[in-house]
């Protein structure tokens, strides 16, 4: 011991001291009057004095202890991390996932957010009918799919808003909703345009019967009508009951919260269905297989 004294320029107290009051080795040696070089040398002395280290914080601006601390206290990673002060991007949470490795920490409490058990409450929010006009595209493509159609979106803006493939060629589809029905009682849907280059305030005006080929349209009570753009040429507004033979299928589940399938229901040939499938640009009945729902009936 004598031997490694004299070889020294700092004692064992001025070490002790060190170590308490510095966040690192490299500080520590500063401390001492050393080169950062020699933190071999101090980690040994360190070590044979049982020095506790575990403050050092080295580059990062958290210690040993708080670490311990972070990964007790936490129920996943990004706990940890937020204990820790640190932005969670990846990088900084191997790093802290590796640094509790190294000290021989517990985590095996700690679990991603995503594999926490799933709530014992059913997820069952309110229908918003205000948000029909948003999801009428996406139940047009469920609609379609179902009935083995390919079903595209066009890459620009376009009079269509849907690319449907067919057993009869490319059939182009433009979606209308309405989500409530007038001061009448009726269904008024409104099918016109209003030019990309007028104003919000400007009249709509009807489309191009060359440009659609079909129009879906869905209503607030679930109703899905299917109408060839021949039928509707020339309009900008529909009343949705007048156009019966036309209403192929049934959304109404989507739109109340809650409501289980009736099973074993009564499924009978419909004349609407007949009908409907000999409208124009619809006269292979391999084309679609509609469901329809005119007064309880279904095909």
């Amino acid at each position: 011991m004598d031997n490694i004294q004299s070889r020294r320029t700092w004692t064992d107290a001025q070490l002790v001291e060190a170590v308490e009051s510095c966040p690192s080795w490299r500080a520590v040696a500063r401390a001492l009057g050393l080169k950062n070089t020699s933190t071999g040398a101090i980690r040994r002395h360190a070590a044979r004095l049982e020095l506790d280290t575990s403050h050092f914080t080295g580059q990062r601006r958290w210690s040993d202890q708080r670490l311990r601390e972070a990964v007790a206290a936490a129920s996943c990673w990004a706990d940890v991390l937020v204990d820790l002060g640190i932005v969670d991007n990846g990088a900084e949470r191997v790093r802290v996932k590796g640094h509790a490795v190294r000290l021989g920490l517990d985590c095996r409490h700690l679990k991603s957010p995503l594999a926490q058990p799933a709530p014992i409450e059913i997820f069952d929010e309110p229908v918003r009918p205000e948000m029909l006009r948003y999801s009428a595209a996406a139940l047009a493509m469920a609609w379609f799919t179902l009935r083995g159609c390919a079903v595209a979106l066009p890459v620009e803006p376009q009079e269509y808003d849907l690319l449907v493939t067919t057993s009869e060629g490319i059939q182009r589809v433009q979606v209308k909703s309405c989500a409530a029905r007038n001061k009448r009682g009726y269904w008024h849907v409104g099918i016109g345009r209003r030019p990309y280059v007028l104003d919000k305030t400007a009249g709509k005006l009807p489309y191009d019967p060359e440009s659609i080929d079909l129009f879906f349209i869905v209503l607030g009570d679930g109703s899905i009508y299917v109408i060839p753009s021949a039928i509707l040429a020339g309009r900008t507004s529909i009343s949705a009951d007048s156009y019966a033979p036309y209403r192929v299928g049934d959304a109404s589940s989507l739109l109340r919260s809650g409501a289980p399938a009736v099973a074993g229901a009564p499924r009978r040939v419909s004349a609407y269905a007949r009908e409907f499938v000999g409208s124009r640009f619809l006269v292979n009945p391999k084309v679609f297989a509609f469901d329809v729902y005119p007064g309880g009936q279904a095909v």
